[in-house]
């Protein structure tokens, strides 16, 4: 199974340990990590199912682009990283 873990800063919004859940691809992991933590995906998605600006995704280590990103397929043990992007001056 997928591995998904949260930084730190997102304590409250999801697993800030790796924990295995269901999913063919990132979104099916989110989905099946919602059940547990329910933040989770009004955190990461905006209201039209698209990943929001301040979220980052990584797969295995590698910074994902935006378009696309939940439709990746993972493969068993992929770890997937939730990050909150910073942006300003």
């Amino acid at each position: 199974m997928p591995i998904l873990v949260c930084t730190r800063h997102l304590a409250n919004i999801g697993p800030c340990e790796p924990v295995e859940f269901d999913g063919g691809d990132v979104r099916a992991v989110l989905d099946a990590a919602a059940k547990d933590h329910p933040r989770l995906k009004s955190y990461v998605l905006d209201d039209h199912g698209v990943l929001r600006k301040h979220v980052v995704i990584f797969i295995d280590g590698v910074m994902q682009k935006r378009a696309g990103v939940l439709d990746a397929p993972l493969l068993q043990g992929s770890e997937v990283c939730v990050f909150q992007a910073l942006s300003g001056g």
